[in-house]
C-alpha cells in the first residue's frame, strides 16, 4: 500500500504537455506553476558523433526543444531550491552551486517564482520574484535575467551556461550577493550649490553615486542600514567597480559629501548624451581640475571616468608637444605628410589617403595628417611619450585621485611600429573623455591639475602632480595649433559659434571588427575644458565635437 502511495506521489510531480506547453507543478512555498514554450526531449533532431570511448556524442546547433528543457530544468531546481539539483544543469556545477548556495544564505532570498520568456535561438529570459528576509524585515524583490543553453564539452548535452550573471545581472565572476547591515553608511550627494544629486534626476551619476558611498560612506557622519547589496570580487575590484546597493530593507541614515559638480551644466551634459547609448562626455574648469559635469548615454558603465579607449588624433596633442619640445616639428616650418609612412613593418596612411605638399605644421595638425607624426618615429626612443604624458599631463601613473574609482590612462613603453602608432592615439595608449579633457586644461593654463570630484580638503588625500611644465615657446605654439584647427581645421564645423579664447582637436580611433571608428573630441573655452566619445560614432568632428561644443556653450 505504501508503494502505491509513493508511486502516485511520484506520478503527480510528472510534467504534464497541454498543447506544446510544458507545465510543471509542484508542491511548496512560493512556487505556483512554470511554464516552458517548446516541446520535450522527445523528438530532437541532434547529430551524434561517436568518442574515442565509443559514447555518442551531441553536436550541431541546438534544437529548440533541448533549448527549453535545459533552461527547464534550471529553472525548476532553482525555484524549488534544490541547489545541487540546478547547479547540475549548468555546464558548471561547482561554480553554480557556491553561488546559488549564497542566493539563499548570504542574501536571504526565498519565496522565489521565474517566469520564462520566449527563447531567442539560445537564450531565454526571465523574471524573478522573490522576497529579502531578515529577522522581522522583508521586502519583495524583483528583476529580469536572462541565461543561455550551450553543449556540455565532452558529452555535448545542453547545459545552461554557467556565469554569475544568471543569478543576478550584475554580477560578474568573483562577485556576491549579501542582505544585511551594509557596513558602509549611505551618502546624500550634493552638487556645487547644496542641491541634492540622485540617480533619478541624473540618471548618468549612478555609478558616481555607488563610489562616493564607497569612498565616504563611513567618513561622512551616516549610519548603515539593511540592504541587499553586490559585493564585489577580486575581478570586479581589478576594474575599479563600486559595490552596488539592490534593495534597502532599512533605510541607515546618510552623511553628505559635497561635489564640484554644476548642477546646470550637469542637466546640459545628460541632455547631450540621452538617446545615445554610447556617448560620453566631461567638463572641467581647467585653472582648478574641478569636474563641472560628467554624463554617459549608457548608465551600466562609467565610460566617462573610467573608459579604457584609444583616443586616436586627439593624441596629437601631447605628441606635438613631444615633437616641439625635441626641436622635431614647429607651427611654420614646412612638415612632411605623404599619403603614406612606413615603420616598423607597418604601412601607415591618412583618412582617405590625402597628402599635403609643401605643408606645415600647422596646417598637418589642423587637418590630422597621421604620416605627419609617424615620420618622426625614427627620430624618437621608445619611452619618449611616455615621459611626456607622465611628466607634463600627469598621465598613465595610475595615481588620480578624484573622489571616486578613475582611470588615469595608459601611454605604455612600446617599440617599433606600436610605438609609431601611440604618436597617433592607437596602439597601446589608452584614455577617457576624464583624461582628454584634462590634456585639454593643461594645454589652455600651461599646469597640470588633477581633475577631481571631491575637493582633497575633505578627506586630506593628496592630488596627483606633474613634475614639470612645458617650455613657454612649446605653450604657445600648441595653443596655436588647437585655436587654428577651431577655427579652420576639422573642428572648425563642431566650433562654429564658440566664442572667446578656443582651441579644439579631433580624432578617430579605429578599433577591431568595428565598421565606424570611436570618435572623439577635446577642446576648451576660456577657463572651460572639455572631452567626449562617441563609440563607433564615426569621426570625432561630427559625432562628439557637437556634444562638447555645446557644453563649452553651455558654460559661457
Amino acid at each position: 500500500m505504501g508503494r502505491r502511495r509513493a508511486a502516485a506521489e511520484r506520478r503527480r510531480t510528472r510534467p504534464a504537455v497541454i498543447g506544446g506547453v510544458v507545465a510543471v507543478v509542484v508542491g511548496g512555498a512560493g512556487f505556483g506553476a512554470y511554464a516552458l514554450y517548446g516541446g520535450t526531449a522527445a523528438g530532437e533532431d541532434t547529430a551524434r558523433t561517436t568518442s574515442a570511448a565509443g559514447e555518442k556524442v551531441k553536436t550541431g546547433p541546438l534544437s529548440a526543444a533541448e533549448v527549453t528543457g535545459a533552461a527547464q530544468r534550471f529553472l525548476t531546481a532553482w525555484q524549488r531550491g534544490a541547489v545541487a539539483e540546478a547547479a547540475a544543469a549548468t555546464d558548471d556545477a561547482e561554480a553554480a552551486e557556491a553561488l546559488l548556495t549564497g542566493y539563499t544564505e548570504d542574501a536571504r532570498i526565498k519565496d522565489v517564482t521565474l517566469t520564462p520568456g520566449t527563447p531567442s535561438g539560445a537564450e531565454v529570459p526571465f523574471s524573478v520574484k522573490a522576497t529579502v528576509a531578515v529577522e522581522d524585515t522583508s521586502k519583495p524583490l524583483a528583476y529580469d535575467g536572462a541565461l543561455t543553453v550551450v553543449r556540455r564539452a565532452g558529452d555535448g548535452e545542453p547545459r545552461v551556461e554557467w556565469k554569475p550573471s544568471v543569478v543576478h545581472p550584475e554580477l560578474r565572476d568573483g562577485d556576491k550577493l549579501v542582505t544585511g547591515e551594509s557596513g558602509t553608511p549611505p551618502v546624500k550627494a550634493l552638487d556645487r550649490d547644496g542641491g541634492e544629486i540622485t540617480a533619478a534626476k541624473y540618471p548618468s551619476l549612478g555609478t558616481v553615486l555607488d563610489g562616493l558611498r564607497e569612498k565616504y560612506g563611513k567618513k561622512a557622519g551616516g549610519s548603515a542600514g539593511i540592504e541587499l547589496r553586490v559585493v564585489r570580487g577580486k575581478e570586479s575590484k581589478a576594474a575599479k567597480v563600486s559595490d552596488k546597493t539592490l534593495l534597502e530593507l532599512s533605510e541607515g541614515t546618510p552623511g553628505t559629501v559635497k561635489t564640484t559638480l554644476d548642477p546646470r551644466l550637469q542637466s546640459a551634459a545628460e541632455q547631450q548624451v540621452a538617446g545615445k547609448e554610447r556617448a560620453s562626455v566631461v567638463l572641467l574648469r581647467a585653472s582648478t581640475g574641478e569636474i563641472l559635469a560628467a554624463a554617459n548615454g549608457s548608465h551600466g558603465f562609467n565610460t566617462a571616468f573610467q573608459g579604457s579607449l584609444a583616443p586616436g588624433s586627439t593624441m596629437k596633442v601631447i605628441t606635438s608637444s613631444l615633437l616641439i619640445e625635441k626641436g622635431l616639428a614647429s607651427i611654420d616650418k614646412q612638415h612632411p605628410c605623404p599619403k603614406y609612412f612606413t615603420y616598423g613593418g607597418w604601412k601607415f596612411q591618412n583618412d582617405d589617403k590625402f597628402e599635403i605638399k609643401d605643408g606645415t605644421f600647422k596646417a598637418s595638425f589642423a587637418r590630422s595628417c597621421n604620416t605627419a607624426f609617424i615620420s618622426q618615429a625614427p627620430k624618437l626612443k621608445n619611452d619618449d611619450l611616455t615621459k611626456q604624458a607622465q611628466q607634463v599631463f600627469g598621465l598613465s601613473m595610475n595615481n588620480w585621485a578624484i573622489g571616486v574609482p578613475s582611470f588615469d590612462g595608459a601611454v605604455p613603453v612600446q617599440s617599433a611600429a606600436p610605438m609609431a602608432a601611440s604618436l597617433i592615439g592607437q596602439g597601446g595608449v589608452r584614455m577617457n573623455p576624464l583624461n582628454m579633457a584634462s590634456v585639454s586644461a593643461t594645454i589652455r593654463t600651461g599646469t597640470f591639475h588633477q581633475p577631481y570630484l571631491v575637493a582633497p580638503s575633505v578627506d586630506g588625500r593628496k592630488l596627483a602632480t606633474a613634475s614639470r611644465t612645458m617650455s613657454a615657446s612649446t605653450l604657445t605654439q600648441l595653443r596655436e595649433l588647437m585655436s587654428y584647427t577651431a577655427a579652420y581645421g576639422t573642428a572648425a564645423e563642431a566650433m562654429s559659434g564658440v566664442s572667446g579664447d578656443v582651441g579644439a582637436k579631433t580624432g578617430s580611433a579605429e578599433v577591431d571588427g568595428q565598421k565606424k571608428p570611436n570618435g572623439w573630441f577635446t577642446a576648451y573655452r576660456g577657463d572651460l575644458a572639455a572631452a567626449g566619445v562617441v563609440q563607433a560614432g564615426g569621426h570625432g568632428g561630427d559625432t562628439a565635437g557637437p556634444i562638447v561644443a555645446s557644453l563649452l556653450k553651455a558654460g559661457g
